[in-house]
């Protein structure tokens, strides 16, 4: 099969040229065997036989089966991707993806905790029992820092570089960056790792994981969900993500008068228009305090 094995050739391609995460592989795979299923209907088994037309009614096959305008998006630039390559590849002679719009995705602002909400969270997660410093330590890490959660369950002992007050940080597509920590953070982060992490440890178990888990293994992204869930609660918000740490992280630094690029660089971003959408929140917060403040604001 013509579109199978390009199919495979391009997963190849990410994975070995690209560079892409497991996660991203699966994701891409996923969404491109869904496509394949669709022209198998249309009786289309080789790349260079789909036309845009083609395309225009998956696009549409996924409306009809009730996919969010955000995932129709993931699903149309995946089959850009993919077509693109076909094309280079001699697969295909034009690529019949190159003229589809992306659907407008409607504007959705990130969830963000004010910084008296961040205040709350840090300050109840004291304690001096081993796991109360690691939860401390792994929460003051995710906002201090603006880590993605499976960056912080990635820390390994080598990359908290303490004298320098930097962590290293591999992100998304292996890419490697530095994340300053100081302040609160740092100081939550060599407790744990001073006073907790050795009673996490097990005798012939060695391993570099900065956050441990109660049988000595690295800390999951589940688990690391799970106690910012379980934070969350204790400050009256339900389903608390880590990646609304991180998008606090970001708009806070925003109002605290940080310059955009330095954020993009900080979270890993590489396109700036990714970081932008945190000018918007602030905006948000800025409108949200004017109206509550101004005693003419509202009618």
């Amino acid at each position: 099969m013509k579109m199978q094995r390009a199919i495979d050739e391009y997963l190849t391609y990410l994975r070995v040229e690209r560079g892409s995460s497991p996660l991203t592989i699966d994701a891409y795979a996923a969404d491109l065997a869904d496509y394949l299923l669709f022209l198998e209907e249309c009786r289309i088994d080789d790349p260079d036989r789909v036309d845009r037309d083609a395309i225009i009614g998956y696009e549409a096959d996924l409306h009809e089966r009730g996919y969010a305008a955000s995932s129709v998006d993931r699903h149309i630039s995946v089959l850009k991707g993919f077509h693109r390559f076909c094309m280079r590849e001699g697969y295909a002679k034009d690529n019949p993806a190159s003229t589809v719009r992306l659907p407008a995705a409607p504007d959705r602002l990130p969830d963000v905790l004010t910084i008296e909400q961040v205040n709350k969270l840090l300050d109840q997660t004291g304690g001096e029992l081993p796991a109360q410093k690691r939860d401390r330590a792994l929460l003051e890490v995710l906002y201090g820092c603006g880590l993605r959660v499976s960056e912080c369950a990635g820390l390994d002992l080598g990359d908290c570089i303490f004298g320098e007050g930097f962590l290293r940080v591999v992100g998304k597509g292996s890419k490697e960056r530095i994340a300053p920590i100081s302040g609160t953070a740092l100081q939550a982060l060599v407790d744990y790792l001073q006073n907790a992490r050795p009673a996490f440890t097990k005798p012939g178990k060695p391993t570099s994981a900065v956050f441990l888990n109660a049988r000595g293994g690295r800390l999951s992204r589940q688990s690391i969900h799970s106690i910012v869930a379980k934070a969350g609660i204790g400050i009256g918000v339900e389903n608390l993500h880590p990646h609304t740490l991180r998008h606090s992280f970001a708009t806070h630094m925003l109002a605290g008068g940080a310059d955009l690029r330095v954020i993009q660089e900080i979270l890993g971003h590489s396109d700036i228009s990714t970081t932008q959408i945190y000018t918007h929140v602030n905006r948000t917060h800025i409108q949200e305090e004017y109206l509550s403040a101004h005693p003419r604001a509202r009618l």
